[in-house]
């Protein structure tokens, strides 16, 4: 099941890199036309809400996939193993409910807005709401499975904490890691 995640998550980046393409290609075409040749792109905005609106529910998919999602975890690494398990499992209870009502309330949004209709393309509105029918789903699946592993004994102590303190403290770290192991006497 991690393999078939880790190729999901390989697959929806390469949707996010194309749809940033296709985002700058519409905004920037857009602009050009409309101060060069006083025209342009009618569905540019809305296809690029639209994009947008994906993006960032199928990046947060993936960040949760390689929980790179930022939170404060002074007070848990502060704990005792025992504390991390409680915690993290808390943790994901509590993200487990949210994605169920996040995907109850994107069910229903989608349904209300199916004959919806947007007012430059014409394509239902329900194409919105289904970004986070799909984002609950997978993050869902991601969150059941982290907790499956804790519950079964098979994730390692390093990996109770699945939250990051800073962008600079990862980097940081990795930065020390890769002179650890290039220097001869270094650790293991």
């Amino acid at each position: 099941m991690t393999r078939w995640l880790d190729r999901c998550c390989t697959g929806i980046e390469a949707l996010i890199a194309a749809a940033l393409a296709v985002m700058v290609v519409l905004v920037f075409g857009n602009v050009v036309l409309r101060y060069g040749f006083n025209s342009g792109i009618t569905v540019s905005e809305e296809i690029s809400r639209w994009l947008f609106i994906w993006m960032t529910f199928l990046g947060a998919v993936v960040a949760l996939k390689e929980h790179g999602h930022l939170g404060v975890d002074m007070v848990v690494q502060k704990l005792p193993p025992i504390g991390k398990k409680i915690c993290l499992a808390v943790g994901h209870a509590v993200m487990l409910y949210i994605v169920w009502l996040l995907l109850q309330g994107s069910i229903a949004q989608a349904r209300i807005n199916w004959d919806v209709t947007a007012p430059v393309t014409g394509a239902s509105m329900a194409i919105v709401y289904a970004a986070g029918i799909v984002f609950s789903v997978l993050a869902g699946l991601i969150l059941a499975l982290d907790l499956l592993r804790l519950l079964t004994g098979r994730i390692a102590d390093h990996e109770l904490v699945m939250v990051q303190e800073s962008e600079e403290a990862v980097q940081l770290q990795q930065i020390l890691g890769s002179q650890d192991a290039k220097e001869p006497g270094a650790r293991p």
